[in-house]
């Protein structure tokens, strides 16, 4: 079945039907990771958005239930140039197309994804419209109503009900377990704007007890669930977004708590202390971009997905230390309070998918609880 790619700026692609049919309409980023497809199709913080695959062919090793990041995917849509028709894995369940289908996913395959990737990173990200349904006129109206700047979009994806999460890193037989069992019996309450289950299970290993709780919970909600530290967790949208009564509650639970921030938490904890959050032009999607510490020098390869960042004179004068850069761009990765035992960082040390470089962030944050 034909399906059209209809994109904000006129553009227009023709490909083929993969997954749901219908009409779908998001923000088209594009992540360049070559693998990983599934935790990326089940990653809430895409939640509102069409991702754009750049590797050439997708889905030749099938999906699993153990990978997924969260209950079921949250993206908008899927876009790849080639959707593998073979499967070939011995924990493969299910083909890309029909888990697509499975979940009501609308996407397109067999259009010039090099073509599309070019455009969202001349132009920026662009709202765009799959169809195998209505006509390219009616998408374009379909296109220019949406907005997504400024949307709060954690409700959608935050857990309803509190719950405890007890489950550990998956590995193979022959990997190493390399994260360490830092602390035993302090708790940590997960502020879940959009949590993914690979940050659970890193908390897990390092030692805590791990409480996961709906975005929209009070300082005194959370004081009663008797915290040794709190994690403010990674999420969909505009942080910007987020209403000021709450983003005044997670600055009295973070000036009370140690506290790490992932991704969309980092920028929650950054904007409760008055840090400018600006909207980057196409985002950081991926396995492969490269953070310095700038107290080491060091250079390690990250997982990345979001399209808001913080302010660097703004950080420092709001009193942070920059800890992390990008270095592509320059862009700020990394935060340490300079009073306060608050630390977060833009980029995923969990990955999944992605490399393992920064998994050591959560030993340091498991210390940091020690030492306040």
């Amino acid at each position: 079945m034909k399906a059209v790619l209809v994109l904000e700026n006129g553009s227009v692609f023709e490909g083929f039907s993969l997954g749901a049919t219908g009409t779908t309409v998001g923000e088209v980023v594009f992540n360049t990771a070559m693998s990983g497809y599934q935790e990326i199709l089940t990653d809430p913080s895409y939640k509102g958005q069409i991702v754009t695959m750049t590797y050439s062919e997708i889905g030749n090793y099938g999906l699993n239930p153990f990978d997924e990041e969260s209950d079921r995917p949250y993206v908008e849509g899927f876009i790849v140039k080639e959707a593998s028709k073979i499967t070939s894995n011995f924990r493969s369940q299910i083909s890309l197309s029909d888990y697509l289908k499975k979940h009501g996913i609308v996407g397109i395959e067999n259009i010039d994804t090099r073509k599309l990737t070019k455009e969202l990173r001349v132009e920026g990200s662009l709202i765009g419209a799959i169809s195998t349904e209505t006509d390219i006129e009616t998408l374009k109206k379909i296109v220019s109503d949406y907005e997504i700047v400024g949307k709060d979009l954690v409700k959608y994806v935050s857990t309803k009900e509190t719950y405890n999460f007890k489950e550990s890193l998956f590995r193979f037989g022959y990997e190493k377990r390399k994260i360490k069992k830092v602390l035993d019996g302090k708790r940590v309450v997960v502020i879940d704007f959009g949590v993914k289950r690979n940050i659970l299970r890193y908390l897990v290993e390092v030692g805590f007890d791990v409480i996961v709780v709906n975005a929209y919970t009070t300082f005194n909600d959370v004081k009663n669930l008797n915290p040794d530290a709190i994690f403010l967790s990674n999420g969909p949208g505009d942080p910007r977004g987020v209403d000021e009564k709450w983003i005044k509650e997670y600055k009295k639970i973070i000036e009370n708590y140690p506290t790490f921030g992932i991704c969309f938490g980092h920028q929650i904890i950054l904007r409760s202390f008055g840090v400018k959050i600006y909207k980057m032009k196409f985002g950081h999607h991926g396995g492969n971009h490269p953070v310095m510490d700038l107290d080491t020098e060091k250079v390690f390869v990250t997982a990345q997905n979001h399209n808001y960042a913080a302010d660097e004179k703004d950080s420092l004068e709001k009193g942070f230390k920059i800890t992390y850069k990008n270095l592509n761009d320059g862009s700020v990765e990394g935060v340490k309070h300079k009073e306060l035992p608050i630390m977060s960082v833009q980029y995923h040390p969990e990955a999944s998918p992605g490399p393992h470089d920064a998994e050591y962030l959560f030993e340091h944050f498991a210390k940091m609880v020690l030492e306040n």
